[in-house]
């Protein structure tokens, strides 16, 4: 079933469900990190949701697939907007009115992608893809 390009390791069967999924679990995930504040969860539980669903993309389908279609400088950009919009927020918003929504989707992206961030940075200086190079 698999062909000789594909060096993710994973059959069809994996690749199908990874597909079928995938856009489940980041519902679900920024469905938690909005829903924090009425029952368990919040931005950070929904940002590491979010990650996992990046993470499970690059274990079914391999890195370079996943690295193919989410660069290493997005990651930067959402980190650091997430971050800035967070600070402004918490220093220029003392009403939370604007806050209330921003504050769990800049945690979403703070958390999911520096989550991801560090998972793809441990991938690539694995021992296997050093000795590959």
């Amino acid at each position: 079933m698999r062909n000789n390009n594909d060096h993710s390791g994973m059959t069809l069967i994996v690749k199908t469900v990874t597909r079928l999924t995938l856009g489940f679990i980041l519902i679900y995930g920024v469905y938690i990190g909005m829903a924090g504040h009425s029952s368990p969860g919040g931005g950070f539980a929904g940002g590491v949701i979010i990650a996992l669903s990046l993470v499970h993309i690059m274990l079914a389908f391999g890195k370079d697939v996943a690295l193919h279609r989410i660069h290493r400088g997005m990651l930067r950009v959402l980190v650091g907007s997430g971050g800035l919009v967070f600070l402004y927020i918490v220093l220029c918003d003392p009403n939370m009115a604007f806050g209330g929504i921003a504050l769990p989707i800049c945690e979403m992206l703070i958390v999911g992608a520096g989550l991801f961030g560090i998972f793809v940075a441990l991938v690539l200086l694995s021992k296997g893809h050093r000795d590959s190079e």
